[in-house]
């Protein structure tokens, strides 16, 4: 079965602190077993590199908290309070986050949130209705829109530039990626020149030994590139003895058109529109950081010495 979300994970945390002190470790391990999940349900991770159960299981005991039914004993461990202990006498089907509501605590906690919480014109889901996502998913799943929004306005923007101003992008992409190390002037656009469908190129080394050219077609959105460009950029490679080469569009490639590149002795790497916005978002190419949120966790460690 998939990973519980956090909701459906407050009984069963809420059930094993029952008995006594259980350490969050030894509990996250409980819980793969009665959920019977496979290894890679356990191993599975979110966007930012935590245990997805780890994550799930640790707001859920958050929330329990938040509510008085579980309270921290010592490091990493915690126990059910006597309150937890009433609600579990009372056989409850499920605890979500409407059942704490009742807990003045926690509806506390929530409206501490609200007030905490930046003004927005659009409703904000975690605050407006219980969800059955963790706040780090939210969080995850409104930067993912975010940079999904992005990737539109890009390849919008890059749609009204000039083949120069597109062809020294591409250029400077490459070069920001690595390509060329980080000597000055590795990268550089050809411009209206030409040079028989060559559209820039980066020397890989000081010599200029080790080349890789590049075309770039700046190509509305529902113009597939063919087979054919890719053919006739593969000759141009041919007419420099050349055995790398970045073709770069806005649009999309034909099937036919990847599956030439994959077939052919000299090295085509492809890159449509929507990998093309991902390479300048993670490379920080015509885009630039608005905002960083600090996300903070307790320092274990400080409380050590205790």
């Amino acid at each position: 079965m998939p990973i519980p979300d956090y909701e459906r994970l407050m009984l069963p945390v809420l059930k094993a602190a029952a008995a006594g002190e259980v350490r969050f470790r030894d509990l996250v391990e409980r819980l793969a077993e009665d959920f019977h999940l496979t290894d890679d349900e356990k191993a599975q991770r979110n966007p930012s590199g935590q245990s997805t159960l780890n994550n799930r299981a640790g707001w859920a005991k958050t929330y329990l908290t938040k509510a008085g039914l579980l309270e921290t004993t010592r490091r990493g461990y915690f126990q059910a309070t006597e309150r937890g202990q009433v609600v579990l006498r009372e056989n409850p089907e499920s605890i979500d986050t409407n059942f704490l509501s009742q807990f003045p605590e926690f509806e506390q906690f929530r409206r501490a949130d609200q007030e905490n919480a930046p003004t927005s014109t659009e409703p904000i889901e975690l605050l407006e209705s219980p969800s059955s996502r963790t706040p780090d998913e939210l969080l995850q799943a409104a930067h993912q829109e975010i940079e999904k929004a992005l990737r539109v306005d890009l390849l919008d923007r890059l749609l009204h530039v000039s083949s120069a101003f597109f062809e020294n992008t591409i250029v400077t992409l490459l070069v920001t990626m690595g390509y060329g190390g980080s000597r000055e002037g590795a990268g550089r656009a050809i411009g209206r020149s030409g040079d028989n469908g060559i559209d820039g190129v980066i020397d890989q080394d000081a010599l200029g030994l080790d080349r890789v050219y590049i075309q770039a077609k700046l190509w509305k959105l529902d113009r597939a590139v063919g087979e054919p460009e890719i053919r006739d950029f593969a000759g141009s490679l041919q007419g420099k003895k050349a055995t790398k080469g970045v073709f770069v569009t806005t649009s999309y490639f034909t099937a036919q058109a990847s599956a030439f590149a994959e077939r052919i002795p000299a090295r085509i790497v492809l890159i449509d529109g929507q990998q093309l916005a991902n390479l300048m978002i993670k490379h920080d190419v015509g885009v630039r950081i608005e905002e960083t949120l600090h996300l903070k966790k307790i320092d274990e460690d400080f409380f050590l010495s205790d």
